[in-house]
């Protein structure tokens, strides 16, 4: 399968590092023009992913039609732009969805999004604990792809899994949707306990209370305890609920130390997905009869509802319940 990837951040590049990494030609579109020359005339990306060397065989271009000849495209773009990208593709390529998110407005999955845009186009989604640096650098890895068609799933796999990059393969979409959208806005919440110096004892508390959450609002969803338990869902919250290295971490512990959420958001480069999932799946959540008071509380300071402390006093006293 001749591969392409939409989109140029640190996540876009290293996956088409990780493609041509047996010599494979690999086509990746960026939005800006200095990143189209760096990947073809230095073979970096100083913007997105610095110094880290990529492959030759991976060339860059700014022209959607020129992934028209591609057979797989996988889908790195920020997940609120994910409909208009994907209404722009050829139509009827298999699209292999790298983004976590929820849309603003319908709250829709990204999969749900991609269907509505391109009805022809078979979908799957990748998803897990990821990052970029690490990928690239050909580190061990691990991840779940899920696609609903078994066969196209087991293809896929064949085509992305190298010795250090390794996916497991599963049937449900939404799942491993869920788990990828909802660990971004606990891991806002792990950040904003290490900005606070709320301590460990608060972090692996609000993780494993993170966790109830998403697998309540999954459950409610269609998803699958087993998927939510797996590398889409638990691996990944641990991943992002550890370290500085997460953007929706990094964006947290900003908030932690006092910073406003405009600010702390305007002065970003790259996305903090969680910060626009927060809202939307606070309301998805109310609608379905599934509490979520840690997601409800990130809502809060990225809204500037409540001060810090209301919004910590709050959660803690919350009334006491079996776990």
């Amino acid at each position: 399968m001749k591969a392409g990837v939409i989109g140029a951040g640190a996540w876009g590049t290293a996956l088409a590092q990780t493609l041509a990494s047996q010599g494979e030609h690999v086509r990746l579109w960026a939005l800006e023009p200095d990143v189209v020359s760096a990947v073809n005339e230095d073979h970096l990306n100083p913007l997105y992913l610095p110094n880290i060397p990529l492959s030759p065989t991976v060339d860059a271009t700014g022209d959607m039609a020129d992934m028209a000849d591609r057979d797989l495209l996988l889908i790195v773009c920020p997940a609120q732009h994910l409909r208009t990208i994907v209404t722009g593709l050829p139509a009827g390529l298999p699209l292999v969805l790298c983004s976590k998110g929820i849309e603003a407005g319908s709250g829709l999955l990204m999969s749900e999004v991609a269907r509505q845009a391109q009805p022809r186009s078979p979908i799957g989604v990748l998803s897990g604990p990821t990052f970029a640096h690490e990928v690239a650098r050909g580190l061990p890895t691990a991840i779940t792809l899920a696609c609903e068609d078994a066969e196209l799933a087991d293809r896929i796999a064949a085509r992305v899994a190298r010795p250090a990059f390794r996916p497991y393969v599963s049937d449900d979409v939404v799942g491993a949707e869920i788990g990828g959208a909802v660990k971004n806005v606990l891991a806002i919440a792990c950040g904003v306990a290490e900005g606070a110096g709320l301590g460990l004892n608060a972090r692996a508390s609000l993780i494993s209370r993170g966790f109830a959450e998403m697998t309540r609002f999954g459950l409610a969803r269609g998803a699958r305890v087993e998927t939510l338990s797996g590398l889409s869902g638990l691996g990944d919250l641990v991943l992002t609920c550890s370290s500085t290295n997460s953007r929706n971490f990094s964006l947290g512990k900003g908030l932690g130390e006092g910073k406003p959420a405009g600010e702390l958001l305007a002065n970003r480069r790259t996305v903090a997905e969680g910060a626009f999932t927060a809202p939307v799946l606070r309301e998805a959540a109310r609608a379905a009869s599934v509490e979520m008071p840690v997601v409800e509380a990130v809502c809060a300071l990225l809204e500037d509802a409540a001060p810090l402390g209301a919004v910590i006093d709050a959660l803690l006293a919350r009334p006491l319940r079996p776990e």
